[in-house]
């Protein structure tokens, strides 16, 4: 299976942004951890500050792979483009958020994405990530 992890803006920054929020861990050490525990997904990564870089890589690999696990950032909140992008390609797309956006402020608790998306997964950290990668593989399974 291949996977797709996108993340949005200023998710190249964790380890070090708001740790009290996205905890001490770069991202990049998670995903070799993840990609340890599960040795039979291509787990394939991209990041991007800019919204129509994400827009791009959604078109790019939304007809050819098995799952995108998607976290906008804050542009969950703001981009009806990213929906349109994940609403017209055919791979499933979960989206993630480290925190607990519900529990945040009030303009975190819209998102444009969750209606076109698989489903949501939100408020576990960083294991947020692997929560989705086990849904997907988990539809994967029961559609075979």
């Amino acid at each position: 299976m291949k996977i797709w992890i996108l993340n949005g803006p200023n998710l190249n920054l964790l380890g070090t942004r708001e740790r009290e929020i996205y905890g001490n861990e770069p991202f990049e050490h998670y995903l070799d951890r993840l990609r340890g525990k599960y040795p039979t997904v291509d787990l394939a990564y991209y990041q991007s500050n800019v919204e129509g870089e994400l827009i791009n890589q959604i078109h790019k690999v939304g007809f050819s792979s098995d799952g995108i696990i998607l976290n906008a950032g804050a542009y969950t909140h703001t981009s009806i483009a990213i929906a349109d992008a994940i609403a017209a390609v055919t791979t499933p797309v979960v989206e993630v958020h480290i925190s607990n956006t519900a529990r945040r402020e009030s303009f975190r608790h819209v998102s444009y994405l969750t209606a076109v998306c698989r489903g949501v997964i939100a408020g576990f950290g960083l294991d947020s990530y692997e929560l989705a990668l086990l849904a997907l593989l988990n539809t994967s399974n029961k559609t075979e």
